[in-house]
């Protein structure tokens, strides 16, 4: 029997859905599954996205130019600007996902065995963008009960050695909700000039700040555009995840054309998703104000439900729609599947994401997981008794 390849033995599972067919068997034995795992809003697509997907009146779903179309293009050019990031359409490369933008940027700034280095918990999906690339992981940790604040700048200098070729954030954070201010980013710039690093910045939950908290992206530093790749996507910001459209954003020539002949191999951005796309970059401020709204209510309900929980601890996420909590458990892997297959509350049962998927360091995040507050108030708040309930009964509780 032939063999797998190493790359494909050592992809990570997705503990955002490695627990699905759990899930589908407590939907089969007559449980309703809260799901609370994976960051689908149910907020809906923008109205115009979707007409313009419906009134198209083309007769051929051709290929796109493989960077994307023109005039989709110069319509982020100018969200960016709207919101005072200096990029022009020729510095845009509309990918498949954001997914797609962060591979391109790994595979056109580093070589197989360069070190990429996060701040971790971090976004699962990460571990296999790099382990696509052949790029090592290098974390630096941020705490629970720090609010998963962006770790001191010399815990990253510390990391850093001849094979460091760049560093990563998202901000705001996935799985965190942790918004990173002026002052840090300032920092870290300052990091990434001194060792002429790469600065990769995944801010596809830039609409979603709250309390007052600004976003600034990375592509405002001063003095930085030679080192600065951008991701982005319209999945969160336009609640359109299955549109499967993003962006890689530079104004490094020489990445962006390399970066182009990744997107020449795999031909084109889907073409019928990027005319919602551009059509969705005429929704109104209302529309983000109403949902911003609509996640503050949630989060609030999330937060204050879980700290009424004995032994849970939980920071206040400052954007995205996640929070990363602390429970009184042996094990958040065990824990979240026994939820699904041993415990129910009248019927309802929670799929959550274990945490240790979005740490990369071994033994960290086991007892904690990650929420998405993507339903309704009324849900959360139902999700949140299940969980005081389960934890109640779960045979691994720890009281720490």
């Amino acid at each position: 029997m032939p063999v797998i390849s190493t790359k494909g033995q050592n992809m990570p599972d997705s503990p955002i859905r490695k627990l699905a067919p759990f899930a589908t068997a407590a939907k089969a034995a007559g449980k309703r599954v809260i799901h609370l795992n994976i960051g689908q809003p149910d907020i809906d697509s923008p109205q115009l996205a979707l007409d313009a997907v419906r009134q198209d009146n083309r007769t051929v779903i051709e290929y796109s130019p493989s960077e994307g179309f023109a005039s989709y293009r110069e319509g982020l050019a100018k969200y960016y600007q709207s919101v005072q990031v200096d990029v022009q359409a020729d510095d845009i490369l509309v990918t498949t996902g954001g997914s797609e933008a962060l591979i391109f940027a790994f595979m056109s700034c580093l070589d197989p065995g360069d070190q990429v280095i996060i701040p971790e918990p971090f976004y699962a999906n990460y571990n296999g963008f790099a382990q696509m690339a052949g790029v090592e992981v290098v974390p630096v940790t941020a705490h629970l009960d720090q609010g998963f604040a962006l770790p001191p700048i010399a815990e990253f200098a510390a990391q850093i050695t001849e094979k460091t070729k760049a560093i990563l954030i998202c901000n705001p954070g996935n799985p965190t909700g942790t918004v990173y201010g002026s002052e840090s980013l300032d920092a870290l710039a300052q990091l990434v000039k001194d060792h002429d690093l790469y600065l990769f910045a995944d801010e596809v939950y830039r609409e979603f700040c709250y309390d007052g908290a600004k976003p600034k992206s990375v592509m405002q530093l001063s003095g930085l555009e030679e080192n600065v790749v951008l991701v982005d996507s319209v999945s969160k910001r336009y609640s359109m995840c299955g549109a499967r459209v993003g962006a890689m954003v530079t104004k490094n020539r020489e990445v962006h054309s390399a970066a182009m002949k990744f997107a020449m191999a795999r031909l084109s951005p889907p073409t019928l998703a990027q005319v919602a796309s551009e059509a969705a970059l005429a929704t109104s401020v209302a529309y983000f104000e109403e949902v911003r709204s609509t996640y503050v209510a949630r989060r609030n309900a999330l937060v204050e439900g879980l700290r009424a929980i004995q032994g849970v601890s939980v920071p206040m996420p400052g954007g995205a729609f996640y929070a990363v909590c602390e429970l009184p458990i042996d094990n958040a892997d065990s824990f979240c599947q026994w939820m699904l297959e041993h415990f129910d509350l009248n019927g309802d049962t929670v799929m959550l994401a274990p945490a240790a998927g979005f740490y990369a360091t071994p033994g960290l995040g086991k007892t904690q997981v990650r929420i998405a507050y993507v339903l309704d108030v009324e849900l959360i708040e139902r999700a949140v008794e299940c969980l005081e309930a389960a934890l109640k009964r779960y045979p691994g509780r720890r009281d720490h």
